[in-house]
């Protein structure tokens, strides 16, 4: 008799649950949608309500698929990453939760720096650089903007540790999103206690910390009866998605490049060590103990096309949304190169390979030459572009190799790992799983949990490559000339960015 595991990935845009059978198959999904909140330029907030209505009727649509609901062997959890979810001291959400990809903390950031000594100080204390996006910005912005809120604030989540709560009753992370909060002794998998003294933080604000394949507890009682399960079913630690969905591809020891095609883009890479932090890309503790995980990450892959279709179709309201089919074939009608059209996909801002909350998104070399569909290649082309910036920052590190390996959504379409391969100029494979994302390497990380495998390398040696894209030789001069075009126009405008953030706008 066949048994599963679940997995559940808090995203950006939507909730994805997923079973996994013995095999190593996935038998059934969902995804359930919410939107971000954005209440000034910059920031991102979204409702944690959401989420957790979104993993119910996920969860619903998936158990509802399987044969034996009562053959469930546990719970992962993966999510996005950085997000401060305020608790007060009944478990109440205190207000909205700021996401990754809210870029108010800055100001935040560079006061946090200068507290730990500047950067090198701030390095060796948790071996990353203060990112606008991580979470501990965003608890000293509440404390300066919402001293109210943040004086009755018990207890801070990141989003899949708020449905962890939700599920369990139980406040814990795991060592990867806490990784990501800026707050966490990367080398020595523990919070930094030296940085909270220096930032007048109580520890206590924090949840314990946990390897990902250990269980934190089991399901409620009554939620076990309402859906079915079977009672004390186990909940593992899971991860935060950037680094449990590079787990999801098998990319755990140096070697290979994983790249992750999603709202945002990554390209990390695993290893047995600790890396020396220079900051210039972000160290978390890898999905297993003794591993790390390095990635760059763009906030604006997926996103951007995202982006780009939502405002095409403002010119035709008299018709639904551009279907994603549609624009990649107006994408292929395009010659590579867009005709010499450049774009810039800094539309939140960036993180990697440039830190700047003020980055803007451009097109540069734009004429009257160019269509609807140079629009749209361009815009894939610049968040690959962007990507080969983060992988060069990879090889300068002597990280990565001579096999990628790609995930997340966009890559379910072949023209997107096409393309990948030929700006990249390298050979690009998924592996079974690949298309969950986080969802399935939260699988993996529970299936150890639970003994299933007896190790993560276990667990990610039951993977298949399932597809191969070649890149285009012929077309390796162009996209050499375009990176490095394309590679020196932040530099170049970076001074306008900032000028123009400093502009007055009618709603300041």
């Amino acid at each position: 008799m066949d048994s599963w595991l679940l997995g559940i990935d808090i995203g950006t845009s939507a909730c994805k649950a997923i079973a996994v059978d013995r095999q190593g198959n996935v038998s059934a999904k969902a995804l359930v949608g919410y939107p971000v909140v954005s209440l000034n330029p910059g920031w991102a907030e979204q409702e944690p309500a959401h989420w957790w209505d979104a993993a119910q009727r996920a969860l619903e649509q998936v158990l509802a698929a399987l044969p034996d609901r009562r053959a469930i062997e546990g719970i992962g959890l993966s999510g996005q990453m950085h997000g401060l979810t305020p608790l007060d001291e009944n478990g109440e959400v205190l207000r909205q939760a700021m996401l990754w990809c809210d870029q108010r903390a800055a100001p935040q950031c560079e006061e946090i720096t200068a507290r730990a000594g500047g950067l090198d100080g701030l390095l060796q204390l948790v071996q990353n650089r203060m990112l606008p996006g991580f979470t501990a910005g965003k608890l000293l912005w509440m404390r300066e903007h919402e001293p109210a809120l943040f004086e009755r604030m018990r207890r801070m989540l990141n989003p899949k540790d708020y449905l962890r709560y939700r599920l369990t009753g139980e406040y814990v992370t795991d060592v990867s999103d806490a990784s990501g909060t800026g707050l966490f002794d990367v080398r020595k998998r523990q919070w930094s206690t030296h940085l909270l003294t220096l930032l007048d933080l109580p520890r206590s604000l924090l949840p314990d910390v946990v390897e990902s394949s250990e269980r934190t507890g089991t399901l409620r009682p009554e939620l076990a009866e309402r859906w079915g399960l079977p009672a004390r079913t186990p909940v593992f630690g899971g991860g935060g998605d950037s680094v449990i969905q590079t787990t999801s591809m098998g990319v755990i020891d140096r070697g290979m490049l994983g790249v992750t095609l999603g709202t945002a883009g990554i390209v990390a890479a695993g290893g047995r060590e600790c890396p020396n932090p220079d900051g210039s890309l972000q160290i978390s503790c890898g999905n297993a103990p003794g591993r790390w995980h390095v990635m760059g990450v763009t906030l604006s892959a997926g996103g951007a096309f995202e982006w780009l279709r939502n405002s095409l179709a403002q010119f035709n309201r008299e018709r639904a949304l551009p279907s994603y089919a549609e624009l990649i074939e107006l994408a292929r009608s395009a010659e590579p190169g867009a005709a010499g059209l450049l774009f810039l996909p800094y539309l939140l801002g960036e993180r990697c390979p440039h830190v700047s909350a003020n980055g803007r998104g451009a097109w540069i070399g734009l004429t009257t030459m160019h269509s609807g569909a140079h629009l749209v290649r361009s815009t894939i082309e610049g968040v690959l572009l962007n990507l080969r910036s983060i992988a060069a920052l990879c090889a300068n590190a002597g990280l990565g190799g001579s096999e990628l390996r790609a995930s997340g959504g966009a890559t379910a379409e072949p023209f997107w790992r096409q393309m990948l391969a030929d700006v990249l100029q390298c050979e690009v494979s998924t592996v079974t799983g690949a298309a969950e994302g986080g969802a399935y390497g939260a699988v993996l990380a529970a299936g150890v949990g639970s003994g299933r495998w007896s190790s993560l390398d276990e667990a990610v040696g039951c993977l298949r490559v399932v597809d191969r894209n070649q890149p285009d030789r012929s077309l390796g001069a162009l996209y050499d000339a375009r990176f490095a075009t394309f590679h020196g126009l932040y530099d170049t405008l970076r001074q306008t960015f900032e000028q123009i953030a400093r502009e007055p706008s009618a709603t300041s």
